[in-house]
């Protein structure tokens, strides 16, 4: 007892003698100061070591000086409309692509071709999906938004896919997709921001991810025999809900 006290008298002498507590110092840990020591050393380091320094690359380059083609088959009922709107589809492929396009009366195949002048890697896909979507019956300047922007796709699958359905059953549900007078496609439509062709028994769909699958769901139901009204309110739930999300 008589030593605690002693040891406690002496503390408060030391503070009493300085005048305050500041008289205590930290001591600074060996570990910490030579970690800090190890990291300005290869801060330094990294600091002398040069990073290189490449010039951008040429398309030409990229592809190693080889020209590539792509052949878009064009069927018989689509020759008059290519004919039509061919100026259209020709300016954005060689003004904006700068890509090489012809149309070859032989083999009845739209060629696409890459030359020095191409930049993008990606326009020659672009090109052939731009001109496949026109074959498939869309109109140009929807097909055109295939150029323009990076995020759509084209889908198709035929009504028989979804169910085998023959005979009037088949073309009942192609009716029950279209609607009277394509009331029910316009409005899948504009619902999920597509756009659809029917041809025969096959659907085409042109438009982002999310919104292809959207529009395939409620043509699926349609398909399947589900109401237009019903089919109606789910699209458009589904609609508002990723509305909300992004």
């Amino acid at each position: 007892m008589e030593s605690q006290t002693n040891t406690a008298a002496d503390v408060h002498a030391s503070m009493d003698g300085d005048g305050n507590s500041d008289a205590f110092e930290k001591v600074k840990s060996k570990k910490s100061q030579k970690r800090k020591r190890d990291a300005g050393e290869l801060d330094m380091d990294i600091g002398a070591v040069k990073r290189p320094s490449f010039p951008p690359i040429s398309g030409d380059q990229l592809r190693g000086g080889v020209d590539e083609m792509r052949k878009v088959p064009v069927p018989a009922h689509r020759y008059t409309p290519l004919k039509e709107n061919w100026l259209k589809i020709f300016t954005p492929i060689v003004e904006n692509l700068l890509l090489q396009v012809r149309f070859n009366l032989k083999t009845r195949n739209v060629e696409i071709k890459t030359c020095k002048e191409t930049q993008d890697i990606s326009a020659l896909t672009k090109a052939a999906d731009f001109v496949k979507a026109f074959v498939l019956g869309f109109q140009v300047e929807d097909a055109l938004a295939l150029i323009r922007l990076d995020e759509l796709f084209l889908e198709s699958f035929d009504v028989t896919d979804v169910k085998p359905l023959k005979g009037d059953h088949l073309s009942r549900a192609i009716g029950r997709i279209a609607g009277k007078g394509g009331k029910t496609k316009f409005t899948i439509e504009n619902v999920t921001k597509t756009r659809i062709v029917l041809a025969d028994t096959k659907v085409h769909l042109l438009g982002s991810f999310q919104n292809i699958k959207m529009a395939r769901t409620a043509i699926c139901n349609l398909i399947l025999g589900s109401p237009p009204s019903k089919v109606y309110g789910n699209i458009r739930a589904v609609a508002s809900r990723a509305a909300e999300r992004f």
